[in-house]
């Protein structure tokens, strides 16, 4: 099991003495936040990287805009900034780059009866702007990857399934899904089904408890990951939560607890 965790979770004040903590805790990955700050540094990083075990596993978000904003600019902006993360991605050798279609509400007029309703246009202009995304993703060598999140932060794209249709429609391998412990401990029935269902298409996965904490400070079973790990799944396991208390003292219980179900490498 590779272990990764997002670079604002690792102590150290510079970049270096994140990588020195994380191979010392025993991960192998680093999950970069995708801001303009890194690309400004984009050479600085990889020649930093070039120096340690632990590899970048995605970049996760960063960039402004809406893809699905009733606003042609924002949605555009979106896209750009997609695809600039995937060049960022491609570059220092990351699996891809995190998407959110969009976060709250619907913000399409309604259409009907042209549409059935706002979720299928939303639909409709998705998958339209998923295949340029994957499309450079390919070129790249890079993918795109469609995080559904719970109902609370978004109403388009919930679960595996629903990720699953988007990234089926739009048919390129430069598109591919994540998967959340937290997002699915609120919206799978079963977890087990939902990531047996996906694994071909996954290419990461953040872990997190039930109430957002280290796995081991919730109720949240963790057990699934032994069906991804017995269906071949080998990229990497990535921390999104909050840590209380020391955060080395609190990692290194973390790759303890993990190691449960799998074997840490």
């Amino acid at each position: 099991m590779k272990l990764s965790c997002q670079d604002n979770l690792v102590p150290g004040s510079t970049l270096t003495e994140k990588l020195e903590n994380l191979e010392k805790l025993g991960f192998s990955g680093i999950e970069l936040w995708g801001r303009p700050h890194l690309g400004e540094n984009l050479r600085e990083v990889k020649d930093t990287l070039a120096s340690f075990k632990v590899s970048p596993s995605v970049i996760c978000a960063g960039y402004s805009g809406d893809l699905l904003s009733p606003e042609p600019k924002a949605r555009a902006e979106a896209v750009q900034g997609i695809v600039q993360r995937l060049e960022w991605a491609s570059e220092i050798g990351a699996v891809g780059v995190i998407f959110v279609p969009t976060f709250g509400g619907a913000k399409l007029p309604d259409l009907s009866p042209l549409y059935q309703n706002v979720i299928e246009l939303e639909k409709r202009l998705l998958v339209a702007e998923c295949k340029t995304l994957a499309k450079k993703g390919e070129e790249l060598g890079v993918c795109a990857i469609l995080e559904p999140l719970n109902r609370y932060e978004t109403h388009l794209i919930n679960t595996l399934k629903q990720g699953l249709e988007i990234i089926r429609e739009v048919n390129y391998e430069g598109l591919r899904l994540m998967a959340d412990f937290f997002h699915m401990n609120i919206e799978e029935s079963n977890i087990d089904d939902a990531l047996s269902e996906a694994s071909d298409y996954l290419v990461h996965v953040h872990l997190a408890d039930s109430n957002r904490c280290l796995p081991g400070y919730g109720h949240t079973d963790f057990t699934p990951i032994k069906i991804l790990l017995s269906r071949g799944y080998s990229k990497y396991f990535s921390l999104e939560c909050r840590i209380i208390g020391d955060p080395l003292e609190e990692l290194r219980k973390f790759v303890k607890f993990i190691s449960k179900y799998g074997d840490v490498r």
